[in-house]
């Protein structure tokens, strides 16, 4: 947890008397409030004041605002968070919140970089009610709101995305908090604004009536519904017009109305129709005397909204489509219209069909001509909604690019892992074919091992064995473990990737490159043995092949070797660059992708070259590892890792290479110069890769070259 670093808020800490504390804490923040940042502001800085309640950064292009926030029905609970600055004030159409589960109560809350460099978001006793929590700070540190709504934490001179060290758009919030839980949302004058109806069971709440749309339709779709809605098509009397009936509805405001009490409901209509000016009508069995009373509109409708229970029925004036004078005419669209859908129909069932069988072809004739073709068990959709109860949020295990994993249990008491890859995911039929056909026929120990899967419609679902102790990255980069992995822990695991890799590229009868090996798609099961996940970008080889090239460069930024990235060249050698990497981050205890060196612009890479040519190579060695190490295995791994992320993949070893120098006492050869040992100055083809974000238990990323 951060802690404000400033001396008078630690002193104000350390005092026992509660109410010194209350009176001098309320003295600063009635001090800060007379210094807010300008409304024009859209950073914040060490040197700044912070944010406080009442206060907002606004992005330079005027789209998205900061600050703090109660959700209708929670005017006591604030959160900090980000929107769209055309939306109602009152009602805030947000993107993203910071403390989305730890909420603060009353107007006391301020956001602040302290001294170290921390991000925090302080209530009034100084408690951190969240917090960015990073490896490394940075030495001038800025967090600045972007037009895009994206919340950045960078270096002051470094504009550059690839080298922000933390963003919002990494963390998707809440939906549920979003959401009005209030009853009384509706209840405002004029939320819809004119000829507008108020729902708050739909989404937006705000709709027009049949025969008008929004006279602001750009206000609109960010949430601003104050303008209201306007005709269509004027009313004229020329035209044939009826009445489009809304049930359950609180009538709108009794302005421009005029009321009849005598009239029943088709008496009612029939004036209201005879009136161009009369816009709708009610009949209401409340009248006065007990009898129903008759309301007509003659301007705008104002305030109207659906009632969850009871309510009145309004019916709403509406222009009749004039028919067709020519019967040949409309028989003819009539015929071409069913001639449209039954083609339509045809060829949706052609190509669903195609698309099914050559999945299910592919799935049993994948590598034709293999004597002991492996069988993958199909799982039904409804085995696994039932085994993670309808992929509840708190069976999630994890999230990325290509969809949700949850964790499950069948019924005989099996846990699994569902990976439930999303519509719009990175990986299509292709990469899920891929995965299932590649995983199928792979036994290894240190594989993760796939289970079956399931193809229902458009659900495509992956079902491996569950690995309790997550993936690799959660404990050699997240600060929050109570317990990091010890040196032992991590040269086990070391090996047994490299086990892993050397089946994949050797051992197993095709072979395999994985082309996305990283520390997020390495598993630990019980017993924290290893297991290498994820094979949606993998491609296998037949006979001596041990190369390829593609257009598609995919991977993870900091993991690919330089001809993968440039020209697309892969081979056994990339994946033996990639473990260079891991076996660097496992040493170090740093993240490849987003480690930088200021003093030498130098990224992990460099720093670790700089510090084998200069004999301070045991300055990379994690703080942690101090007292677990054994120096002769750590310094000979760091050797290792050296010489697999050599610039010419001629001069990387092969794995059963790497598994001899990690197992023997043996003389290693001297490293050459590594591949992108620059901080910055990347080759402008590996620079353009999208910068993605961490990826989470069983899941993927993909990288191609395209800004975001």
């Amino acid at each position: 947890m951060y802690l404000p670093n400033s001396e008078s808020l630690c002193n104000l800490k350390a005092m026992e008397n509660h109410d010194v504390l209350s009176f001098i804490f309320v003295g600063i923040h009635l001090s800060l409030s007379f210094f807010k940042p300008s409304l024009a502001a859209d950073a914040i800085t060490q040197k700044s004041q912070p944010l406080i309640d009442g206060s907002t950064l606004i992005s330079k292009d005027g789209s998205f605002q900061l600050g703090f926030f109660s959700p209708l029905g929670f005017s006591q609970k604030r959160f900090l968070g980000i929107w769209h600055n055309s939306s109602v004030p009152s009602v805030p159409n947000v993107i993203w919140v910071a403390n989305q589960h730890n909420p603060i109560n009353g107007s006391s809350g301020f956001l602040m970089i302290n001294t170290s460099g921390s991000v925090v978001l302080l209530r009034q006793d100084n408690t951190v009610a969240w917090s960015i929590s990073l490896s490394k700070h940075p030495r001038n540190p800025v967090l600045q709101l972007l037009d895009s709504g994206n919340l950045v934490l960078r270096e002051a001179k470094d504009g550059n995305p690839r080298n922000y060290m933390w963003q919002s758009f990494d963390y998707q919030p809440d939906r549920s908090l979003l959401t009005s839980t209030s009853r009384d949302f509706c209840d405002d004058n004029r939320r819809c604004g004119s000829n507008g109806l108020c729902s708050i069971t739909k989404s937006p709440v705000c709709s027009c009536f049949q025969g008008y749309e929004p006279r602001a339709p750009d206000k609109w779709s960010y949430g601003d519904f104050q303008e209201g809605c306007a005709w269509a098509q004027p009313l004229s009397c020329q035209k044939k017009h009826g009445f489009v009936k809304y049930s359950g509805v609180k009538l709108p405001d009794n302005t421009n109305s005029r009321t009849n009490q005598s009239s029943g409901l088709a008496e009612c209509g029939d004036n209201c129709l005879s009136n161009c000016s009369c816009v709708a009508y009610a009949v209401s069995s409340n009248a006065a005397g007990g009898g129903s009373g008759c309301t007509t509109w003659f301007g705008d409708l104002l305030n109207s909204k659906e009632l969850l229970d009871g309510g009145e029925d309004l019916y709403i004036r509406t222009a009749l489509e004039s028919k067709s004078n020519s019967p040949k005419t409309k028989l003819a669209v009539i015929l071409v219209s069913v001639a449209f859908v039954v083609a339509g129909t045809l060829l949706a069932v052609y190509f669903i069909h195609r698309k099914r069988r050559k999945f299910k072809d592919r799935m049993r004739n994948n590598n034709e001509g293999q004597e002991d073709n492996l069988e993958l068990p199909l799982f039904s959709l409804s085995t696994l909604v039932t085994a993670t109860d309808n992929f509840a949020f708190n069976r999630k295990l994890g999230e990325g690019g290509f969809g949700s994993v949850y964790k499950g249990r069948l019924e005989d008491g099996q846990e699994i892992a569902v990976k439930r890859l999303s519509e719009v995911s990175g990986q299509g039929s292709n990469e899920f074919k891929n995965e299932v056909s590649l995983i199928a026929k792979l036994q290894h120990r240190n594989l993760v091992r796939l289970l079956g899967c399931c193809v229902e419609g458009e659900e495509r679902l992956l079902i491996y064995e569950y690995l309790p102790n997550k993936s690799l990255d959660l404990y050699i980069f997240d600060e929050t473990q109570s317990e990091p992995l010890e040196w032992p822990q991590r040269f086990h695991i070391i090996c047994g990737i490299g086990r892993g890799l050397l089946y994949l590229h050797q051992d197993s009868r095709l072979r395999i490159i994985h082309r996305d090996l990283k520390a997020s798609n390495v598993l630990l099961d019980k017993e924290m043995n290893p297991k290498i996940s994820d094979f949606g970008l993998a491609r296998m080889f037949g006979g001596d092949q041990t190369e390829g090239v593609t257009r598609k460069v995919v991977g993870t930024y900091g993991y690919m070797a330089p001809e993968y990235a440039i020209d697309g060249q892969f081979s056994v050698k990339s994946d033996v660059f990639s473990f260079g990497i891991l076996l660097m981050e496992l040493v170090s205890g740093k993240r490849s992708r987003g480690f930088y060196d200021p003093d030498d612009n130098l990224n992990l890479i460099g720093y670790a070259w700089r510090l084998w040519k200069t004999g301070r190579y045991l300055e990379l060695i994690d703080e942690s590892l101090r007292d677990s190490l054994t120096l002769s295995e750590v310094v000979r791994c760091i050797h290792v890792s050296l010489l697999c992320v050599q610039q010419l993949p001629e001069d990387r070893p092969t794995m059963s290479s790497v598994i001899l120098m990690l197992g023997n006492e043996s003389r290693l050869p001297e490293p050459k110069q590594p591949g992108f040992f620059g901080g910055k100055k990347l080759p402008e083809a590996y620079s353009s890769s999208s910068k993605t974000g961490s990826s989470t238990t069983y899941d993927s990323t993909i990288t191609v070259p395209e800004a975001r």
